[in-house]
């Protein structure tokens, strides 16, 4: 059996005009047990050893191409070579960097959506189960402590029968057309050869469709869909409207927006039962209400012993005790926590436990862009409702 160690982390995008490789970079760290050794930061080589160079990389172990980072580190003795690459790339590289990665014998985590088609995300979860390798998708709203705790009450029964589930995320950056103003984020979202087909839709719907089916355990099987595109121009919707259906006969309402001015980040689920219902806000993390008929209103915060006893997960998860806020970067360490341990039980010829196989993987992926196909589809239909794909 191989003995327990530090994991080496190789990540593939992330360069000077980035954002959300930084958050994987420091969320990786957060818990020690991985250390950053190579990269492929960007395709303009300059760019990429500019970066390694701040992150103070062996030069040796700085790339300008995923195949050479793959070719290059695969080479190297185990214990120094890269043991899992992050993606952190436009959406339109996920699935051929994956595919490169996974069929050079390197575990994967991707940021997501983890493709740009249901088809290359079924290919993918093939792909997957061939190498054999631990694949995590960075679905990082899932990894907060009160998003656990509400999906072991959801599972547990606690709010009896599930009837309605609400889900938003409206967001106001991209309310006037940023992508003409040099804005590099806004740039490649709002362009559906590197985005995909769907815009608003696809950078945070997805977390919406995934936050609903984690937390609740049910599937969405219909969509009724109103796709918008507000700014002129631009070519992907900017706000998304959509009627579910879930597998036990609970409605749901789901929408996210990109040109609601004057909101940042604010992701909010509400999920009604027939005994309770429950709600969490993103925004303030570390609170979760869970609200009865004729009672008061429970509030349930983070760090609290009696949080940890109803769910481990939620323990686990947490880091500080009550009062001392943990948010965004931690949520992301939680998926890497999981994921680490589960490719250290893989090294180890072990099965992970239960808590460790606690991160999104390829099969969230697939669910992902087989609901952004629904909708994209559901909004060019005429018909009121249009069956999930599978």
């Amino acid at each position: 059996m191989q003995p327990a160690r530090t994991l080496n982390m190789a990540m593939i995008g992330g360069g000077p005009d980035a954002f959300i490789g930084e958050v994987h970079r420091k969320a990786a760290r957060i818990d020690g047990g991985i250390e950053l050794v190579a990269g492929n930061f960007s395709r303009d080589r300059k760019k990429s050893e500019e970066t390694g160079r701040k992150l103070l990389l062996n030069p040796a172990r700085i790339y300008s191409r995923c195949e050479e980072l793959a070719e290059r580190e695969r080479n190297l003795p185990e214990g120094t070579r890269a043991d899992f690459v992050a993606i952190v790339t436009p959406n339109s590289a996920h699935f051929p960097i994956a595919k490169t990665l996974l069929e050079s014998g390197f575990h994967v985590m991707c940021e997501k959506p983890m493709t740009i088609s249901a088809g290359e995300a079924r290919e993918l979860q093939k792909l997957v189960k061939s190498s054999g390798k631990v694949f995590g998708l960075m679905h990082n709203y899932t990894g907060y402590p009160m998003v656990k705790l509400a999906r072991d009450m959801v599972r547990g029964g606690e709010l009896g029968e599930i009837r309605k589930i609400v889900v938003q995320y409206p967001q106001g950056w991209l309310a006037t057309p940023a992508e003409n103003t040099g804005s590099v984020q806004a740039l490649w979202r709002t362009d559906p050869a590197r985005s995909g087909a769907a815009g608003a839709l696809g950078d945070i719907g997805t977390h919406c469709e995934n936050l609903s089916e984690y937390i609740t355990g049910l599937r969405i099987t219909h969509v009724c869909a109103d796709l918008t595109t507000f700014v002129s121009g631009r070519r992907v919707d900017d706000d998304a409207n959509c009627l579910l259906r879930f597998e036990n006969g609970a409605k749901g309402i789901l929408h996210v927006s990109q040109i609601a001015i004057g909101e940042e980040n604010n992701i909010v689920i509400w999920i009604y039962g027939t005994t309770r219902s429950l709600e969490w806000h993103q925004e303030h993390p570390n609170y979760l209400h869970v609200k009865e008929p004729d009672g008061p209103v429970h509030v349930y915060g983070r760090g609290n012993p009696s949080v940890g006893k109803k769910s481990p997960a939620a323990a686990r998860a947490t880091r500080l005790p009550p009062g001392h806020p943990e948010g965004f970067i931690e949520a992301f360490a939680n998926i890497y926590c999981n994921f680490a341990d589960t490719i250290r039980a893989s090294l180890a010829g072990t099965q992970p436990d239960d808590l460790a196989v606690d991160f999104p993987n390829v099969n969230d992926g697939l669910r992902g862009m087989l609901f952004v196909d629904t909708v994209l589809a559901s909004a060019r239909s005429s018909d009121k409702w249009t069956p999930m794909l599978s």
